[in-house]
């Protein structure tokens, strides 16, 4: 176990795509295309997202404006959550918690309220009864855009009645 075997990664968020992708030997890679359930029934990436995973990898390999800003915009957001006494798990990560039992709740009042789409995080990618939000801003975010969401989550705490963050 003193060396690296298998690298894992994905396409989606951080390179725009969808898909992700493994790096090993080719026997461990046709090991797991052959018994790993999720790879089963799979086949390769289509042309347009392997362009476009190709792209965004290049261009941020070449560029770290969009990380930095992406960095920067994740800060930014859990600082206005902070002030606004909305619950966060402590991590560097940009993924914001609220309520575990009203995750689905919260981000349907969301979506069916403001028109703002959060991508809950559920059971069976996070053990039940630590459902939790993934607030995700883009480089392209800008104030504005995160005011709007933490007024909306405001609302909807108080709403629910959901107690604010110590």
């Amino acid at each position: 176990m003193d060396r690296i075997t298998v690298i894992e990664g994905t396409l989606g968020k951080a390179f725009g795509v969808l898909g992700g992708y493994i790096a090993a030997s080719a026997v461990l890679v046709d090991f797991v295309r052959s018994f790993a359930s999720d790879f089963i029934f799979t086949t390769a990436l289509p042309p347009a997202i392997a362009a476009g995973a190709l792209t965004s990898v290049t261009h941020l390999k070449k560029s770290a404006v969009d990380r930095q800003r992406h960095q920067e915009r994740a800060a930014s957001l859990k600082r206005r959550r902070a002030a606004a006494g909305l619950p966060v798990i402590p991590s560097v990560s940009h993924i914001v918690v609220g309520d575990p039992k009203l995750c689905r709740q919260v981000t349907d009042c969301l979506l069916d309220d403001y028109g703002i789409y959060v991508q809950p995080i559920n059971y069976p990618t996070v053990p039940r009864g630590t459902e939790r939000l993934r607030l995700t801003p883009s480089p392209l975010h800008v104030d504005a855009d995160m005011d709007r969401l933490i007024e909306a989550l405001k609302a909807i705490w108080a709403r629910l009645n959901l107690q604010p963050a110590a």
